[in-house]
């Protein structure tokens, strides 16, 4: 397979089961660009992790730590952080402790951003000021799956009005592409009252949060899936799909990979440890996609 996907031989891939990888890397190429359709994480798996030994910043991040918020709130936003980070990571914690500690976290970090006052015109510019990157090889990614009219559904735990702004900005904000994720509501005056539900946190990406939007129902054909997410709770975002054939569960480990390793590797079926770039992805869409 690697003469056909060469990508597959970069230092930072690691496959547990490689057999299993090149049956269903074919299986996807035989069953055709009609069937595909990529479901994917934003924060950290689209956009990027760090950039020359500093990291870069999550949708939530950018608004966190932009002007329109107050040195107060900046203060509080970080200590919730420092918090609730650890927690969220920690290999030694069962997914019921973690998750009604993740809706307590996300609801204390939007209640801070709703007493900020912000304004919807200040989006833009908070974005264009911020250190948001997508990953290496962004363009080619949005590109192949527009030009084919494969379906991009992004599913995320961050800020929805960033990470559309983002994606805007890179100029790959496409009609293929659809995002669920957590949007502000803004009242008449365009200023923040509140985050609309349902809240999506990093361990609930999956059909609870998903009913009354049909949009899996739409695709129903698209029985073909590419995953693409950088943590454990990225592994149910294929859920809500009615009938899967094929999927190719693709992660991107950042952090902590010596200790996170093993585990990645029982859950996703590509791994890639420290790559900034969307390299094998693009490689494993040309092989998929060429005729």
């Amino acid at each position: 397979l690697c003469l056909q996907v060469p990508e597959l031989e970069k230092a930072t891939v690691r496959i547990r089961q490689p057999e299993r990888v090149r049956e269903v890397i074919r299986s996807l190429r035989e069953q055709g660009v009609a069937k595909l359709q990529v479901i994917s994480d934003f924060d950290m798996t689209l956009s990027r992790f760090g950039c020359n030994g500093r990291r870069c910043p999550t949708s939530h991040n950018i608004l966190d730590t932009s002007r329109v918020i107050s040195e107060d709130g900046k203060k509080k936003l970080k200590d919730l952080l420092h918090y609730y980070y650890p927690i969220e990571i920690d290999p030694n914690r069962t997914l019921e402790e973690k998750c009604p500690l993740m809706v307590e976290w996300w609801t204390k970090a939007h209640e801070l951003l709703v007493q900020q006052k912000i304004h919807k015109s200040d989006i833009a510019q908070i974005v264009r000021e911020s250190e948001a990157m997508l990953r290496d090889g962004f363009k080619e990614f949005f590109d192949q799956l527009h030009n084919n009219n494969v379906p991009l559904f992004i599913f995320s735990a961050g800020v929805g009005d960033i990470l559309e702004e983002i994606i805007r900005q890179a100029n790959v904000f496409y009609s293929n592409v659809n995002v669920v994720s957590n949007y502000m509501d803004f009242n008449d005056d365009g200023v923040l009252t509140h985050f609309k539900g349902p809240l999506i946190h990093t361990y609930n990406k999956n059909n609870t949060v998903l009913q009354g939007t049909g949009y899996f129902q739409q695709l129903s054909t698209r029985t073909s899936i590419i995953l693409l997410g950088d943590s454990m709770g990225d592994l149910t975002m294929a859920d809500g799909v009615p009938s899967v054939e094929n999927i190719l569960k693709i992660g991107f480990l950042n952090d902590k990979v010596e200790e996170r390793r093993g585990k990645y590797l029982d859950s996703y079926d590509i791994v890639l440890e420290s790559d900034e770039t969307l390299d094998v992805v693009n490689g494993i869409l040309r092989y998929i996609l060429t005729e």
